[in-house]
């Protein structure tokens, strides 16, 4: 914890029934989070300088008051930049260690700390600037620092074991490089000996290996365990008095999740602190050094002396020495905490990494940890990083599946009892979201569970709904005074938050919560009830505090997964009121008894229907069969599996026609045991794959087996839930090859034996046979004795990243500790810069009396018959050349004629013609500017990264509809084909704020496919246009519009549809290929799109959210609002 960032942000979201389930709620443009964050650093940087001129002026900090005014405003880039280089270029370090910088590759010190000629001590009087950095350390050490320098990834080689050429004293070197040279931070050593602190070294990484199997071997599902394993293995690693783990939410504020401590000490468990405690500036240091180490926050700083050439402060961003800034030390100190060491929690997912919090350790006096122990923690936080982000998977699925179970329950009890069963039986809509109160408003009648408004003012809430957000179909917010509504002060604190989901024209449900503090529980915000807390005092105390402030009118924001929790209990619910709304007489009755069959089908045929959409757009394969064992259900991702589609499916046996032969004895079992009503997990099966020019001919799923029931609860079929295990089967299959007596592969110098290499108890390299030499390009006299991570994974041998070599490293120490490891993919650069990539398997070495006292392992090279990959590449080459000359020439000859209709366009605007046909002429104008967006602004490579920049304007939905339509206007008429359109009117008068004409490309290429896959002639094409969610966030509005083209029939072609949603480097047809970028396209612009296949017709869904203003007042600096 530490000053500085932004303060909490509420939350209003609006929404329809139309929205998604996929889509995030809070989703923005990338323009949107980096407004976002440079708002927050605004805000920090107007905190550090309030807390520095009050150093000038001598008035008091008040910490508390500071922070509840530090929301995001603009200040001057004069104070930005001062704030930045505080940060980042102090010019100051601790007093552990000293510091010198060197000009690369002369080694001529630009830079070093004061306190050099203490530490090393060097007798150079006129001072160090200028002299070579070598020539203060022994000639050996002089070496080992050379050759670290000239290595490409020089903070892989850390630490460099050195030795002060006066006094002889070991140090540490830590090497980074910077703008200007490279930065050496020096520590001295524990241990004289380089052989005693190697085993240290090895060691901790043991220990370290040691708490990631333990993290490993945790069940999954409870995070909470995970982070009190880590503080508990941390603190035996490092000793401090306490340890925390620290969560940042979603709206940067943090949260103390776990910790261990002495049991003098006061808990911090359950502190929440205010986004301000730690500032982006801070957040962004983590990311770059993940191990942050304080060793007495009262120890004087030690000044930085720089070459006059240097034309700014040096940077001191990855520095090890790094001196806290003032404002943080003076936390600690209030807090009675003298030293820290801090070690950030990376999670890294869809191609993004993300600070998702930090362990946190504090100690009552100066400590020191030595830089092996440190790296060893620091290798400990990536596994950890790496087992939060599965348990979060787990957490979503989890959550996911009971959504789903209290939706299906939900949805039986509508049909027994529509509408009053979800709210008068168990479980009612209270257990699908987490809340203290709900109500059913219907037919102006009110049914209150739990902590709710009373029933006239919930009349009044649903009244003010439809008045002021008629257009969306529910709302969620977790401050409805921020949200406008007039009456919230009269609710008092007991109702601050509301969701709500409209399910018909008039009805609605409600979900509330009371205020944030109600939930917020800390040991430490009571321990002395008496005691009066200084505001103007930095301290745990005061940052809870300051956060109860922030939120004390507010709830609980509403997540992601209850806000599609609702969405999709709306979507299920709408249809069965229907018929309801439709009919006044039956609108407050409960369903009677003696209601028709067939009433009772129409409905549960519309919430099967529902149901069968959300399993259909599921990314993992679900199917089907009924008592007889034949397929009645078959989701597009089996299909897309096995090649199998779903009309085709339909029907089979799955034992006899779809499962390989292997596991039909399986099947069988599983089917018998699942009819009889036992449900079996986490079951092999092998299918067979029937499509074309496939690799396998096998595909492995690992599967859950759940029984399907009727209405009187009697198995009716097996419902299979399974995930794709192809390519691990696959692997492992491949390491059969590496199996044999080791002894022999490992004397043999016949080439054709597979590399091999062996590990001794330290980590260092005992063997090196004749194909590692041939892979790598390293002798073995070269690398033998040398450490495996680091010197020559790392250093001879380049990794790609730090990961990689985390991951080398867990591999390694868990075999030298006696844990096998068959399959784990990696590769490194060998000696000429080419890159190789491999499989390593790792077995432990033994003794004759059975210890463990190394491990060998075992490369299998993963390339292609290296000619023939040469040679087709050349062909490659030579076709891709011809073809982009070609290209280049159309797209230049292009566009003269069409620059020449531009231009006649321009001279019939300026003549006298009615509105009907500017109109005309508007949408000609717009279908140009597609054709030469084409041309000229389409960059391929950026639409397959996902980084395309787009042209922000404000535009009329109306103009790009009329564009769209103009393009397909001639195959209609072609092809006999009618248009129908279902757009409200004031969906087409939208002043929307995006790129008009990539929306446009993107709308008219998914129209085109479905007129030209419509049956012709006497068919028809429909355009539907549904408003949605509406999210008002930061000052601007948003609003999610979904758009429908349908078309009867069996659609488009599978192929093509497989081309639009895998694509690569291969796709069937030129209209595969422009689906394929269009939905990137649509993805860059924050955009979904899914192609749905019902019985007698098809149709494209594209999910779109645009700004709709740019600048809104909000009622209070600090709030951000949603709307659902």
């Amino acid at each position: 914890m530490g000053p500085g960032g932004s303060g909490e942000r509420g939350t209003t979201t609006f929404s329809s029934s139309a929205a998604s389930n996929t889509m995030r709620p809070n989703s923005n443009t990338n323009n949107d989070r980096k407004d976002k964050a440079i708002a927050q650093y605004n805000a920090d940087a107007g905190l550090l300088a309030e807390f520095e001129q009050s150093g000038v002026s001598g008035k008091s900090f008040n910490y508390s008051r500071s922070v509840l005014y530090a929301a995001p405003q603009s200040v001057p880039e004069q104070q930005i930049t001062a704030y930045l280089t505080r940060i980042q270029r102090g010019g100051l370090i601790q007093p552990f260690g000293c510091m010198i910088a060197i000009e690369e590759p002369s080694f001529r010190i630009i830079s070093y700390s004061e306190n050099c000629f203490e530490l090393l001590g060097s007798k150079e009087l006129k001072g160090l600037i200028g002299i070579d950095a070598r020539t203060l350390f022994t000639p050996s050490s002089g070496a080992s620092l050379s050759k670290a320098a000239s290595s490409r990834e020089i903070s892989l080689l850390n630490p460099i074991w050195v030795y002060s050429r006066s006094t002889q004293k070991s140090f540490y070197a830590i090497l980074h490089r910077i703008d200007v040279g490279i930065v050496i931070d020096l520590e001295p050593a524990q241990s004289g000996d380089p052989v005693l602190s190697l085993a240290g070294a090895v060691q901790s990484q043991k220990l370290a290996v040691r708490a990631i199997s333990r993290l490993q071997a945790l069940p999954g599902g409870d995070i909470g365990v995970l982070c009190d394993t880590v503080v508990e293995d941390v603190q035996k690693l490092t000793g401090y008095d306490r340890v925390m783990v620290y969560k940042f939410h979603d709206d940067d504020h943090g949260e103390v999740v776990s910790e261990i401590r002495r049991s003098d000490l006061e808990p911090y468990l359950g502190l929440h602190y205010p986004a301000t405690d730690i500032p982006q500036a801070a957040r962004f240091l983590f990311k770059q050094n993940r191990v942050r180490m304080i060793c007495d926050c009262h120890a004087n700083p030690v000044g930085i002396i720089q070459s006059e050439e240097l034309k700014q402060p040096l940077c001191l961003v990855n520095s090890t020495l790094r001196s806290p800034h003032d404002c943080h030390a003076q936390y600690m100190d209030n807090m009675g905490s003298i030293a820290s060491l801090v070690m950030a929690v990376i999670i890294n997912g869809n191609d993004s990494s993300k600070l998702w919090g930090m362990v946190v350790c504090h100690h009552t006096s100066s400590r020191y940890v030595p830089f092996p122990l440190r790296y060893a923690c620091e290798f400990l936080m990536q596994a950890f990083g790496l087992q939060v982000y599965m348990e979060l998977q787990l957490a979503s699925q989890l959550a996911e599946k009971r959504t789903l179970q209290t939706q299906t329950l939900l949805c039986d009890m509508l049909l027994r009892d529509a509408p009053f069963g979800i709210v008068m039986q168990s479980p009612s809509i209270m257990d699908l979201v987490k809340c203290d109160g709900a109500a059913l408003y219907y037919g102006e009648k009110c049914w209150l569970l739990g902590v709710t408004p009373t029933e006239s003012q919930v009349k009044d809430i649903a009244e003010w709904l439809l008045t002021n957000h008629g257009d969306s179909t529910g709302l969620s917010t977790d401050n409805l005074a921020d949200a406008g509504y007039p009456g919230a002060a009269l609710l008092g604190d007991e109702v601050c938050g509301m969701a709500t989901a409209r399910i018909t024209s008039k009805d609605f449900l409600f979900w509330f919560r009371s205020h944030t503090a109600k939930e917020v529980k800390w040991g430490g915000a009571k321990h002395h009830p008496e005691e009066k807390d200084d505001g103007g005092k930095m301290n745990p105390r005061s940052s809870f505090n300051a956060f109860l402030e922030v939120v004390k009118s507010r709830s609980l924001p509403w997540e992601v997964s209850e806000i599609n929790a609702i969405h999709s209990l709306q979507l299920i619910m709408r249809d069965s009121f229907q018929d309801i709304e439709d009919s006044a007489s039956k609108a407050l009755k409960f369903v009677q008894q003696n209601d028709t069959e067939m009433q009772g089908i129409d409905e549960l045929s519309s919430v099967a229907s529902e149901m069968v959409r959300l399993i259909e757009t599921a990314t993992v394969p679900i199917f089907g069969v009924d008592s007889a064992g034949l397929i009645n259900g078959w989701n597009a991702k089996i299909a897309e599996m096995t090649g199998l589609q779903a009309s085709d499916a339909l029907g089979k046996s799955l034992v006899n026609e779809v499962v390989n032969e292997d596991s039909r004895g399986t099947v069988e079992n599983l089917l018998s045991r699942a009819l009889q009503g036992e449900e079996d997990k986490n079951i092999e099966l092998k299918l067979r794959n029937f499509g074309l020019g496939q690799q396998t001919s096998v595909i492995y799923i690992m599967a859950n087996a759940c029984t399907s029931r009727n209405y009187a609860n009697d198995v009716v079929g097996v419902c299979f839930v399974g995930q794709d295990i192809t390519c691990e089967k696959v692997v492992m299959e491949k390491f059969i090859c590496l199996q044999g007596d080791y002894k022999t592969i490992i004397q043999s110098l016949n080439p054709l034996i597979p590399p091999i290499f062996a590990s001794d108890e330290n980590a260092c390299c005992c063997e090196w046979n004749a194909a590692m030499e041939k892979l790598t390009g390293w002798p073995k006299d070269e690398v033998m004795g040398k450490t495996l991570p680091g010197e020559i994974f790392g250093g001879f041998c380049r990794l790609k990243d730090q990961d990689t070599q985390t991951k080398f490293m867990i591999l390694l120490y868990r075999g030298i500790s006696g844990q096998d490891t068959e399959k784990f993919p990696t590769g490194f650069f060998d000696r000429n810069g080419k890159f190789v990539e491999v499989f390593l398997t790792a077995n432990k070495r033994t003794d004759a009396g059975g210890n463990v006292i190394g491990c060998f392992c075992f490369l299998q090279i993963v390339v292609p018959d290296l000619q023939q990959a040469l040679e087709g590449r050349r062909q490659e080459d030579r076709e891709f050349f011809s073809k982009s000359k070609e290209l280049a020439y159309i797209r230049q000859e292009m566009k003269n004629p069409l620059n020449g209709i531009r231009f006649t366009h321009r001279l019939l605007k300026n003549t006298a013609i009615s509105e009907h046909q500017k109109q005309f002429l508007d949408t000609s104008d717009a279908c140009e500017r597609q054709i030469m967006t084409i041309i000229e602004d389409m960059d391929f490579s950026s639409v397959e990264e996902g980084s395309l920049q787009l042209n922000m304007e404000e535009f009329l939905l109306g103009n790009v509809l009329d564009a769209i339509v103009s393009q397909v206007m001639i195959l209609l008429r072609e092809r006999n084909l009618q248009l129908f359109l279902e757009i409200p009117e004031e969906i087409k008068s939208l002043s929307l704020y995006g790129d008009q004409i990539r929306l446009q490309l993107v709308l008219s290429d998914f129209l085109l496919n479905v007129v030209h896959h419509a049956p012709s002639p006497d068919s028809w094409v429909e355009i539907k246009i549904s408003p949605g969610l509406k999210i008002i966030q930061d000052g601007n509005e948003f609003i999610r519009l979904q758009f429908r083209m349908t078309h009867p029939g069996q659609g488009l072609p599978s192929a093509l549809i497989q081309d639009m949603f895998e694509g690569g480097n291969q796709w069937t047809t030129q209209e595969g290929l422009g689906l394929n970028l269009s939905r990137k396209l649509l993805n860059g612009m924050n955009g979904q799109v899914h192609y749905v296949r019902e019985r007698n017709k098809s149709y494209f869904r594209i999910d779109l959210e645009f700004k709709t203003r740019k600048e809104r007042q909000r009622g209070s600096l600090a709030d951000k609002s949603h709307a659902t």
